[in-house]
């Protein structure tokens, strides 16, 4: 890999009507596994992440929370939702807030070239709105009259409104989905969308009344008019690598590579998106891939059923490495699935302190027992070097999103050196062949360099524990990714550091 070769990565931006949730997160851990990957090839990465705040939703929760100035609210809530990420060490580049200068300025001259092209008219607009969607529904949308999302009615609303001319993308949007399969991923998602355009799309209001919208971007030339949230939000992607501002930054990273997205808002990043970067005369994502759902326990992530998941509460208990481990293992990325703190904790105890804890203490120990903590080479150190199938395995299954694949890779290696212990009993063979010792624990000991490095995207503080216990991390920092991978790297006469378990036991 190259320096020239960059990695444009972002997160959806978030509504600040509540803090960030474990929902939130997880899109966001994923955003940072991919982000630290690309670094690890040597790849630029620009990583972006941020909050939506010209939103209806914003409005009434600042009123609900007693806040008369609502720019006071979106400050104290930007600033809660920046600290958790930053708590959570989460590697982005750049947070933007939709409320900043440079977005407006970015979202005024976006409407500029849409409105040059002739896909914005002034028309009357009936239909039903809903607030928590941040979108018109038809009726085909509602179940029994409700959202089926918010389980509210929409609101009706007739008034005169900005239209784009959504339609007018049809047939280019549908020849761009078939002859670029990877751009919606994954395949049902694209599926879903390709029907919803070909079937069901039609021109988009993307203005609201200023008297009905108490917040937003002005329409250029018209102060009567709102810009609505979700033509104003889509922009953020242009305006966090310098539309508008800086021209340098947005040649150098735009396209995004992947806009990471739930499965909730496809249809504004699979069609009104691509439809208005074409209108702008600017170039597509590359990818857009959404994720699912996960319910708590079975349940319905809900305030109500008091199931919201705090994950800073969730961290203080586990830790941030063992969450992003559990987040990405147990769910499929790109398909629903299940949190649950009991199966949390099960992991916790079992692949993380069993499994990956347990060996390296194993490890260190008998390098100290046998070696005084000094790492040797023993006269046959090449028996292992089978590793190149796995590091390749690895890197396409990180590529494809595929999480929890590549923790699986990482985890039979693992397995397998547990099992080589097992089999060659070092204790016996300590007393029966001692000049077998040092193969035999080298050969563990390079194993879980090469883990240590497997893991930096997705569990880095447990990489870098792994890197001070080995008594190799100064020497490792200095190599390349493709270093790395070199079977017989861990250096002869390092001295280990054993240290505190990497996964204590918890306290009930």
């Amino acid at each position: 890999m190259s320096q020239s070769e960059k990695f444009y990565i972002t997160t959806p931006i978030y509504y600040v009507n509540d803090r960030p949730h474990i929902g939130h997160l997880y899109t966001t851990i994923a955003a940072d596994v991919l982000a630290r990957f690309q670094r690890l090839r040597r790849v630029d990465v620009f990583f972006l992440t941020g909050t939506d705040e010209n939103s209806q939703k914003n409005v009434e929760a600042a009123a609900k929370h007693g806040y008369k100035n609502i720019q006071e609210y979106l400050d104290v809530m930007a600033a809660t939702w920046q600290s958790t990420f930053s708590d959570l060490q989460m590697s982005n580049n750049a947070f933007i807030r939709t409320t900043e200068k440079r977005h407006r300025v970015a979202v005024e001259k976006f409407w500029a070239l849409v409105k040059d092209r002739g896909d914005i008219y002034l028309g009357e607009y009936e239909g039903m709105y809903c607030t928590g969607c941040e979108g018109f529904k038809l009726e085909g949308d509602l179940v029994d009259g409700l959202c089926p999302l918010h389980k509210k009615a929409p609101d009706k609303i007739k008034e005169k409104n900005y239209f784009f001319r959504l339609s007018a993308y049809r047939d280019r949007l549908l020849e761009h989905i078939d002859n670029h399969p990877e751009f919606i991923q994954p395949i049902t998602r694209r599926n879903e969308v390709r029907s919803y355009i070909e079937k069901f799309m039609e021109d988009v209001s993307i203005s609201r009344d200023v008297s009905s919208l108490r917040c937003g971007i002005p329409v250029p030339g018209d102060d009567s008019q709102v810009i609505y949230v979700w033509f104003d939000a889509l922009i953020n992607y242009l305006t966090g690598v310098g539309f508008g501002s800086d021209e340098a930054t947005f040649v150098r990273y735009w396209p995004a590579d992947v806009h990471l997205v739930g499965k909730d808002i496809i249809k504004f990043h699979c069609a009104l998106w691509p439809a208005m970067l074409m209108s702008a005369g600017l170039s597509l994502p590359k990818q857009i891939f959404a994720h699912g759902f996960f319910t708590i326990d079975g349940e319905k992530m809900s305030k109500s059923l008091g199931n919201v998941i705090d994950p800073l509460e969730v961290v203080k208990k586990y830790g941030q490495d063992p969450l992003r481990f559990f987040l990405l293992k147990e769910i499929t990325f790109g398909e629903d699935g299940d949190f649950s703190l009991k199966r949390l904790q099960d992991r916790y105890q079992g692949d993380l302190g069993n499994e990956l804890g347990n060996l390296v203490h194993r490890t260190l120990s008998m390098t100290e027992k046998y070696q005084a903590g000094q790492v040797l080479k023993g006269k046959n150190t090449n028996e292992q070097n089978l590793l190149k199938d796995e590091w390749s395995r690895y890197e396409q299954a990180v590529l494809k999103l595929d999480f929890g694949g590549a923790l699986e890779i990482i985890w039979e290696m693992l397995r397998w050196s547990n099992k080589y212990i097992d089999e060659k009993k070092p204790w016996v063979i300590a007393k029966e062949q001692p000049d077998l010792i040092p193969e035999i624990l080298f050969n563990l000991l390079e194993r879980l360099r090469h883990v240590a490095w497997l893991l930096k995207p997705f569990m880095p503080e447990t990489s870098a524990k792994m890197f001070e216990q080995l008594g190799i991390a100064d020497h490792e920092a200095q190599k390349t990714y493709e270093q790395a991978q070199i079977w017989g790297g861990f250096p002869e006469n390092a001295t280990i550091v054993k240290g505190e378990p990497l996964f204590p036991r918890l306290e009930e």
